[in-house]
């Protein structure tokens, strides 16, 4: 067991014995705030890693790569995947999905030994 990860948070809305779900005054209030929820963590992150790497091998990000990679880890997350290589022109991506983080990146020239460990998926761009 890897002691360094953290695990998926089961966001699915529980009861708890003794209250009643549907309280008078509360209507909405339960969706509005799993709804909040669920979109602060949509979001990806990089770690300070794949920062410093993509700095240096002039990899940029504007809002349409970070969309199609939002949208690329999802359909991993969709599938069971934990960690992922994001394979597109910009480069190739790492990213531990349960965690919503970019680990690593490389650009296509950087890919010498084309090969990848520690994944369990791969998403095409």
């Amino acid at each position: 067991m890897d002691m360094n990860r953290i695990g998926f948070v089961d966001n699915r809305p529980v009861s708890i014995p003794g209250q009643n779900a549907g309280a008078p005054g509360t209507e909405g209030k339960q969706a509005g705030f799993q709804t909040l929820l669920q979109e602060k963590a949509k979001g990806l992150n990089f770690s300070k890693h794949a920062a410093k790497r993509m700095n240096e091998r002039g990899i940029a990000v504007d809002n349409q790569l970070m969309s199609d990679l939002e949208h690329a880890v999802e359909g991993a997350r969709k599938k069971g995947a934990r960690d992922v290589a994001v394979i597109g022109a910009q480069g190739i991506f790492i990213v531990n999905v349960p965690n919503n983080t970019v680990v690593t990146t490389m650009s296509q020239s950087d890919m010498k030994e084309r090969v990848f460990t520690n994944i369990d998926s791969a998403v095409l761009m």
